[in-house]
């Protein structure tokens, strides 16, 4: 491809929206455009980088025996209703010309489910994985990273179905291991991590994470046992902690704390620490009210809460509900006269405090001296709290968690019969007994690969991309295109690279050299050939992206020399089979 006929826009300037590294640098390089908030564009050079995701997602998957279609866009609301994910609030929700509602396809559980409930009934029939690639749809309310979290992008989503235990779990590990094969070829150094399934459900979870900086999510791990997990499902263990005495203990005591309701706010009103301080977060698991106590310094972990009461969806109470609950607005609600029947659980580490301070269930009030067991009933005892760097691991003795942050790139999931009972999508087995299908499900963020691997892989001049998804092999870079000789050298390397099939693009642009120099750096394409002064003595340069150190070569070397390049680059990224 001649770069003068080729569309590629590049920026000299940062653009201002653009906060990660990779959203700067995709913008910069002329990979992505922004259409509106979490929308963007492919444009040619990103474009090419998708299409070699795919490609690798696509062998790795046909590899286990994946068969691949490819569902539509639009999703019938009644199938939502089925499994009751209709009332999702990151559906964009639209109606056809007779008033049928539908979503635009977030995940594809219910459509697939929904095709295999009506062409599978026999045990013969499974195992089966189907798999496709789609651009999905969520109403994010806060994108950000460009491609990293859209409100559009593309995903590759599969989705096994099994007879029994046994088979699913083999499916899962199959998937599990061809995931690594596919991050390895894109030269993706990810962690495997313990995760929160959220709205997909279902039981085990696993997601991979790529760790850098600019990552959106929290990944805790342990620094002797290797136990990995993102924040949302980072288990905590139980200290065992011994209650302190309370007979010295003063009777709780209201005080007037007006216009104070955060921790930061009574706390320095009070002239106390946040540790001292007890928050009671009112939620709703299933729909149902149930209070949550957590110390002022900690963070309410709601997935947890929601595992704790066996429910399969949580969220915080609305205000008003707040209020018609405790009598007292956001902000002033504690345990001390709360209705008995409504669920109160307390985190482990509030079993070794007392003499402590909640919200008075009163506007502008708080108490203080509050104890349980005294002031009110012993709560249910839980792991409840957002888990942090330098608390215990929950799978050694002796290990302590460390935080990073990552980008997830991948999610499996084992489903189980969550979708199929649901969706009566049942099978009869070998002795004729009807069953709901078990399913695993395996979602891989396609597009957002794309930004993991701009922010694995650059440095402070642009991108430097692994060659399986370069959007180019090689660029061959004229330096003065008025120079016959030079000219004439770069079109004969050209045209013997494209005979080899090798993917050039060629940057024969009437533009200044130091233009073509730093947008070859910052497209990141990892093989440079560069046609200059050195033709006048026979010779081109030859260099990686990657370190940049110059080799010069005989002209008629060079293109067996880029060959051995390929192979060896190629080769550093194939995984062990």
């Amino acid at each position: 491809m001649r770069a003068s006929r080729y569309f590629m826009p590049t920026l000299r300037e940062v653009p201002a929206e653009a906060e990660l590294i990779s959203h700067q640098l995709l913008l910069r390089g002329g990979f992505i455009r922004k259409q509106a908030a979490g929308v963007y564009v492919y444009l040619p050079l990103g474009w090419r980088v998708i299409r070699k995701i795919e490609q690798i997602v696509r062998e790795e998957t046909d590899r286990i025996g994946g068969i691949e279609l490819f569902m539509p866009a639009l999703v019938p609301q009644e199938l939502l209703d089925e499994t009751g994910r209709s009332g999702l609030d990151i559906l964009f929700r639209l109606k056809d010309r007779h008033g049928r509602p539908f979503t635009l396809g977030f995940t594809h559980e219910e459509i697939i489910t929904d095709i295999v409930r009506h062409a599978v009934s026999s045990y013969r029939q499974m195992p089966l994985l189907l798999y496709q690639i789609q651009t999905k749809f969520r109403d994010e309310p806060r994108p950000r990273g460009g491609v990293i979290r859209a409100r559009e992008f593309l995903m590759y989503d599969a989705y096994s179905f099994d007879v029994d235990e046994e088979a699913m779990e083999r499916a899962y590990q199959a998937v599990r291991d061809a995931y690594l094969r596919m991050f390895h070829r894109m030269g993706l150094p990810t962690i495997i991590v313990e995760a929160e399934a959220g709205a997909i459900g279902g039981g085990r979870n696993e997601e991979y994470m790529v760790v850098a900086e600019g990552g959106e999510d929290k990944v805790l791990q342990c620094d002797t046992c290797g136990y990995g997990a993102n924040a949302e499902r980072c288990e905590l263990p139980d200290p065992n902690l011994v209650p302190p005495p309370i007979n010295t203990v003063p009777p709780a005591q209201k005080v007037a704390t007006p216009n104070a309701r955060t921790v930061q706010e009574v706390t320095a009103f009070l002239n106390t620490t946040a540790d001292r301080l007890v928050k009671t977060l009112l939620m709703r698991v299933d729909g149902k009210p149930a209070a949550a106590m957590v110390r002022g310094d900690r963070e309410l972990n709601p997935y947890k809460l929601m595992h704790a009461l066996n429910g399969e969806s949580v969220e915080m109470m609305d205000a008003s509900s707040i209020e018609q609950l405790t009598g007292a607005p956001v902000g002033f609600s504690g345990p001390v006269g709360l209705p008995p029947d409504l669920p109160l659980l307390a985190d482990y580490e509030l079993k070794g405090l007392q003499d402590f301070i909640t919200g008075a269930n009163e506007a502008d009030a708080h108490l203080v001296h509050v104890c349980w067991g005294r002031d009110f009933p012993e709560p249910q005892w839980a792991d409840l709290r957002v888990a942090e760097a330098g608390d215990r691991c929950p799978r050694c003795p002796t290990g302590t968690l460390r935080e990073v942050r990552g980008i997830e790139v991948g999610h499996i999931f084992q489903l189980g019969v969550k979708y199929s009972r649901a969706m009566n999508a049942l099978f009869t087995d070998a002795q004729g007994n009807l069953k709901p299908i078990l399913m695993g499900c395996y979602g891989l963020g396609v597009s957002r690969c794309l930004a993991a691997i701009a922010e694995a892989h650059h440095d402070e001049h642009g991108i430097r991309f692994p060659i399986t998804v370069a959007p180019f092999e090689v660029i061959l870079i004229l330096v003065n295109p008025e120079d016959g000789k030079q000219r004439e050298t770069a079109e004969q390397l050209y045209s013997a690279l494209l005979q080899q099939g090798v993917e050039v693009l060629y940057d024969d642009r009437d533009e200044r050299s130091g233009v073509k120099f730093k947008d070859a750096d910052l497209i990141g394409i990892p093989i440079q050939v560069v046609v200059g002064r050195a033709v006048q003595d026979g010779q081109v340069e030859v260099r990686l992206r990657a370190d940049k150190s110059p080799q010069r070569l005989a002209i008629a070397n060079a293109p067996a020399h880029v060959l051995a390049l390929i192979d060896d680059l190629k080769r550093e990224l194939e995984p062990a089979r």
